[in-house]
């Protein structure tokens, strides 16, 4: 047998002295070296008991030793669940309980905070931190830099990503060898992908965006990637000479119009720009054009499937467009009640089906059954329509899903920390247009009767429950809610009374 995820993805580069990694400090790591340190956590996570097929929970900072991980998950055998470091302990407890990791990672910083989880759920935890320290590093560095690389097949689980509706508990989606492989096929072909391409990584890695997409891409590719820790536009600005490509969400683009430095000059040498995880504004695409002579290529994706559509390498880049189907995609738009193929045209929910669609939700059936077809469509959950010329449009989502800056932010789980604070009656929370960040999170408060919510205490209450990015970015006292004759809230109403409360820059 083999393991087809780490043979393609990091086993043909075993021995290669060529460059991989790019690192802030200008020290370069090579693909040799960096396979060299993942071996060395695949054995330490071997000398801690983890056996193929185990859960590995990490939310650590973006490193070279935290991709490495990664790897060593992958030749290991074990399923990597990267979590984001924004979310809060009792965040993470759910992820920790519900994946039944049997091992933990996380920063030196929260591992007092989260021993007492991890022990209630029976998972050991050792710490990785920013700089590469921690206590996995110590384990790893007293193994042998080779490993015998575990058998497993293409559809055998090799990660999960947890993703939620607007009400329920988050859901774990299973990615298999196969989801992840066939997407990062298709994406180096359709993208024109090569050896010869370097990478500006500015993205997370505990996201599709930029582990299986930016990642994967460039490994089998046989690339390599300028690798930043986060999105620094001084950095950005002077790494884009070294650069052939960049992916990025709109934040990223917008911030760097905003910067009188970032010149058609600066970017004449790139090859490929690439927006994703977020809507890119129209006025975003032009301005960009207009400075750059690039137009950037919009593709569209999501948790449970990667990348389902894109716009051209060759050909036309549609702005507001999200491009055509993947080779290999399969892509409709139905009546979300029947689920029949509505004519194009039409707005309907869009439904997805391909190698890249994931298998399900892990150890829930009947949300898997929900969205996942048996004829191996999945309902996305996204509205949209498909134009005369075959460019897919997303007109908005059916279950009010929030997308800031590359994050999916689900209102309910907002709205429960707002209902409970104290002189708060009920709440609604919606996405409302923000230049930056695609869109931003509004929280409508109505105050219980004769009460005065203090929204400053409101505030401070949600930053200390929830990530960062979920935070409201204002709260507004209401009187009343708009509801329908059935007593639903109308946040399509919400929506438009407040699409313009932080007017576009």
């Amino acid at each position: 047998m083999a393991n087809p995820l780490y043979d393609e993805l990091f086993g043909r580069h075993a021995g290669k002295a060529t460059a991989f990694l790019h690192l802030e400090d200008g020290t370069t790591l090579t693909h040799a070296s960096f396979l060299a340190l993942a071996a060395q956590y695949a054995n330490a996570l071997t000398a801690t008991g983890v056996r193929p097929g185990d859960r590995l929970a990490a939310q650590v900072e973006k490193s070279p030793q935290a991709l490495a991980l990664y790897a060593a998950c992958v030749q290991a055998g074990v399923v990597f669940l990267p979590l984001n470091t924004a979310y809060t302990v009792d965040e993470l407890s759910y992820f920790i309980e519900n994946s039944g990791a049997a091992l933990v990672i996380c920063d030196a910083r929260s591992e007092p905070d989260l021993t007492p989880v991890a022990t209630a759920f029976g998972a050991q935890i050792l710490t990785l931190n920013g700089d590469g320290t921690g206590t996995l590093t110590d384990v790893a560095v007293r193994q042998p830099d080779t490993f015998a690389t575990v058998d497993r097949t293409e559809d055998d689980l090799a990660a999960f990503l947890y993703t939620s509706g607007t009400t329920g508990r988050s859901k774990g989606a299973m990615l298999m060898q196969n989801n992840l492989l066939s997407n990062a096929r298709t994406l180096v072909d359709y993208w024109r992908f090569t050896d010869t391409d370097v990478l500006l990584h500015a993205l997370p890695i505990f996201h599709t965006h930029g582990l299986f997409v930016a990642t994967n891409v460039t490994l089998i590719a046989g690339g390599s990637m300028i690798y930043l820790p986060k999105f620094d536009i001084d950095r950005m600005i002077a790494l884009l000479p070294r650069s052939t490509t960049m992916m990025g969400v709109p934040t990223f683009y917008t911030r760097l119009l905003d910067d009188p430095r970032f010149t058609r000059d600066l970017t004449k040498h790139m090859r490929l720009f690439v927006s994703g995880s977020a809507p890119l504004l129209s006025e975003t695409h032009v301005t960009f054009e207009e400075r750059t002579g690039h137009r950037i290529l919009e593709r569209y994706g999501m948790t449970e499937t990667n990348m389902n559509t894109s716009n051209p390498y060759d050909g036309e880049r549609r702005a507001g467009t999200v491009g055509f189907p993947l080779p290999g995609v399969e892509l409709k738009i139905t009546n979300p009640d029947t689920g029949a193929t509505l004519p194009q045209g039409e707005v309907g929910q869009i439904e997805v089906r391909g190698p890249n669609v994931f298998k399900g939700y892990w150890q829930m059936p009947e949300k898997t059954a929900a969205e996942l077809r048996p004829d191996g469509f999945f309902i996305t959950g996204d509205l949209g329509t498909i134009d005369e010329d075959g460019y897919v449009h997303i007109v908005g989502r059916n279950k009010d899903l929030i997308i800031s800056g590359g994050y999916n932010i689900y209102p309910k789980e907002i709205e429960l920390v707002l209902d409970a604070q104290p002189g708060v009656l009920e709440s609604a929370v919606i996405g409302v247009p923000h230049a930056d960040f695609g869109e931003t999170v509004l929280g409508l408060i109505v105050p219980a009767p004769g009460a005065r919510p203090d929204l400053e205490a409101i505030g401070q209450s949600v930053a200390a429950s929830l990530a960062r990015f979920k935070h409201p970015r204002k709260l507004v006292l209401l009187d009343e809610l708009p509801r329908n004759t059935m007593g639903k809230v109308q946040k399509n109403v919400l929506r438009e009374t407040y699409k313009d409360i932080f007017a576009l820059a």
